[in-house]
Order: C-alpha cells, then sequence, then structure tokens
C-alpha cells in the first residue's frame, strides 16, 4: 500500500517511468535469449572450425557449419558457400558480418536512451510538483508544512528516475560486454575462413 501511495504521490509523470522501466526489462529478456541464441556453443565451433577447413572439403565444412545454430556459424557458412561458388569470400564475409552485427546491436540504443530519458523525466516530475507546493505555500502563507511536505514529494520522481537510468545503465552495460565478445569471435571466425581458402588459392 505504501508503495502505491509513493507512486501516486510522484505525480503523473510516475507513469512514464513505469513504462520506461517496464521497457528495460522487455529489452532485457529478449537480448538475453537472443544472446544465448546466437552464442551456443560458439567456442567450441570456434575450435573446431580451423582444424576441419585443413582437413575437410570445403563442402563437408559448410555442412558442418549449417548444422550448428549460433552466429558464428552464419558468418563461416557464408564465406565458405561463396568459395564454393567462386565469389568473392571476404566481400561474403564482410555482408554477413555486418547483417549479424546489427541483429546484435538491436534495441541497445534504446537503452541508451532510456539512461538518459529517465533523470529527465524524473527531473521534470520534481519541478512540476515544486510549482505545485509553491502555489499551495502563496495561498497557506504561514503554514511552511505545506511547501516542505510537497517538495518531498515531488523528489519521489526524481528518485524513481534515477532509479530506472541506473537499471538501464546496468543492463545497457552487460549487452555491450556481450556485444564486444560476440563481434571478437565474429572477426577471429571471418579471419580463419579468409586464411584458409587464401592458402588453399596459393596452393
Amino acid at each position: 500500500m505504501e508503495l502505491m501511495e509513493l507512486f501516486t504521490k510522484g505525480g503523473p509523470v510516475m507513469y512514464l517511468l513505469l513504462v520506461t522501466s517496464i521497457a528495460v526489462a522487455v529489452i532485457g529478456i529478449e537480448r538475453l535469449r537472443f544472446y544465448i541464441h546466437v552464442g551456443s556453443g560458439s567456442e567450441d565451433f570456434l575450435h573446431n572450425l580451423r582444424g576441419r577447413l585443413h582437413a575437410q572439403t570445403a563442402e563437408e565444412v559448410l555442412n558442418y557449419c549449417r548444422q550448428e545454430k549460433n552466429a558464428l556459424s552464419e558468418i563461416a557458412s557464408s564465406g565458405i558457400q561463396a568459395a564454393i561458388n567462386g565469389e568473392n569470400v571476404e566481400v561474403a564475409l564482410d555482408i554477413a558480418y555486418e547483417e549479424i552485427a546489427m541483429n546484435l546491436r538491436a534495441r541497445l540504443n534504446y537503452l541508451s536512451m532510456i539512461v538518459t530519458l529517465a533523470p529527465l523525466l524524473g527531473l521534470l516530475g520534481t519541478i512540476a510538483g515544486m510549482i505545485e507546493s509553491f502555489n499551495i505555500f502563496s495561498v497557506q502563507a504561514g503554514q511552511p508544512l505545506a511547501i516542505t511536505g510537497g517538495i518531498g514529494e515531488a523528489l519521489i520522481a526524481t528518485a524513481t528516475g534515477l532509479c530506472v537510468a541506473i537499471f538501464a545503465l546496468i543492463v545497457h552495460t552487460y549487452f555491450a560486454q556481450k556485444l564486444d565478445e560476440m563481434l571478437t569471435k565474429l572477426d577471429k571466425t571471418a579471419s580463419i575462413v579468409l586464411g584458409a581458402f587464401s592458402r588453399r588459392k596459393d596452393l
């Protein structure tokens, strides 16, 4: 009950902050599931890929890549398929890399925006509350509790905005780190595929 009272005292801006906090949670859950999916078995795949490219034919390695379901197998499949078709392997790898990187970065900008937006919404709610408090004080002269109590209630919005921003910052930082890790693995995979087929042309 006290939580609902605090929410109500924070003013209309609290509803916007509630929406932003729900958005952070939804984006975080969706991104977590996505990163788990595209990163599953990536370490083993990266470890096995180099050996298979040396010991097996391109078609055999391509079949192995298509059996795997992660981001590394997607970029490797694109490069190997291009080599089999006689196309430019480097261009195929670059195109696949950009597509996968775009999917990995999806919706992270919204988290970054909420980190900045939430404190501003909280500040807006506080300013609106303080204006109302001063109006009450001007009517009820000689009653200092009227203004101090109103300011205390107005600060609820700022505190809530900061909490939402901190939550969004933690979630964004976590996925920014995961993004860097996945992009590094994608770079390694592309280099392994490109190097393998460059050597085959030289033989």
